[in-house]
């Protein structure tokens, strides 16, 4: 079977792989971002049959590389058809991804909407009611911040991410877990919160999260939010189907 389309969305850290016909995902796989060779490209694909590329990369530099593999690549930009507009200063400066995720929240949730992208950063990106690109909102993600807070103190370790057993942490490991679920959790919420002041009252809104933490740290906000692990693929998706149609 050949399907329709190889998706490649391209993180800082990992680049996950989709397999897709027109309508929905059929395989995933992933390979780190930096130093991708022709040869991890041709090991990562092999069995995948597909007609056609659609990439979205946060790393421009390695763009080049996914080009050379497939030559047909179609590479998602702000002037891409989308199937959604954009009204913002610097249309040219918006992430690939976030571009994506816009997509996939406009055709298969609905609008206005706010997708959560838990990554490297955690990324809100808002879309108004009839349909536009509008902004969003950036912010350090989980990893980023514990990280972070290990490196730079003396006597903090670097600790595995989890649900604390309480918010009174009784050991530094524990306290550090509290912190960054509860914490975390309270900024998710704040932000959410002064978004949705800011758009139209009285009509509901589409919030979708996604990303490596999207799970658990959505399981504790107390609000109802859609968690989709492949938002951003099947934004490459949506978009393959429209080039298909416009014949970009």
């Amino acid at each position: 079977m050949t399907a329709d389309y190889l998706l490649i969305d391209v993180g800082n850290g990992r680049t996950k792989l989709g397999l897709a016909t027109r309508d929905a995902l059929l395989d995933r796989r992933d390979l780190p971002t930096h130093g991708v060779s022709q040869d991890e490209i041709r090991q990562i694909v092999a069995g995948w049959n597909f007609r056609r590329s659609v990439i979205a990369s946060v790393v421009p530099a390695v763009v080049p590389v996914w080009r050379q593999a497939f030559p047909d690549l179609l590479e998602l930009r702000h002037d891409t058809p989308m199937g959604i507009g954009i009204r913002y200063p610097k249309p040219e400066s918006i992430g690939q991804d976030r571009l994506a995720n816009a997509v996939a929240l406009a055709h298969l949730h609905g609008a206005p909407g706010i997708v959560i992208d838990f990554g490297t950063a955690v990324t809100f990106d808002i879309l108004s009611a009839d349909k536009y690109y509008i902004g969003g909102v950036i912010a350090p993600g989980l990893r980023l911040m514990t990280d972070y807070l290990h490196e730079r103190t003396a006597l903090l370790p670097q600790v595995e991410l989890c649900e604390p057993a309480s918010a009174i942490g009784t050991s530094t490991v524990a306290a550090i877990q509290a912190g960054a679920a509860i914490g975390y959790r309270g900024m998710i919420r704040g932000i959410l919160e002064a978004l949705k002041k800011e758009l139209p009252q009285g009509q509901p809104v589409h919030v979708v999260a996604t990303g490596g933490d999207a799970g658990w740290i959505i399981a504790g906000i107390g609000e109802e939010i859609a968690v989709d692990p492949d938002l951003t693929l099947h934004g490459l998706r949506l978009v393959g189907n429209l080039a298909a149609l416009s014949h970009v």
